[in-house]
């Protein structure tokens, strides 16, 4: 898998409504964020397979190497502010 190791990572699947909710939420934070879809990557699958007790639970995602299993946009900007501030949006 290519994701960067302080980056966020969304691992997501086709026709998954929580995570066209998380996406789209994610798209007005101006956050950079890589997708990772698990039907089209087995290595990915088996990730989140492996913090998820098994299942293909998506959204799942990575911050700086960190999985959170089906957070809420507040919870996974929360995750960024405390373990990869860098990449939050300058205000100004």
């Amino acid at each position: 898998m290519s994701e960067e190791p302080g980056g966020v990572v969304v691992y997501w699947r086709p026709m998954c409504m929580y995570c066209m909710k998380l996406l789209t939420q994610l798209r007005f934070t101006r956050l950079p964020y890589t997708k990772v879809n698990i039907w089209r990557d087995p290595d990915a699958a088996a990730f989140v397979r492996s913090v998820a007790d098994g299942n293909e639970t998506v959204p799942t995602v990575t911050v700086a190497g960190r999985a959170m299993v089906n957070p809420s946009k507040r919870e996974l900007l929360e995750a960024v502010e405390i373990h990869a501030p860098h990449l939050l949006p300058k205000s100004g």
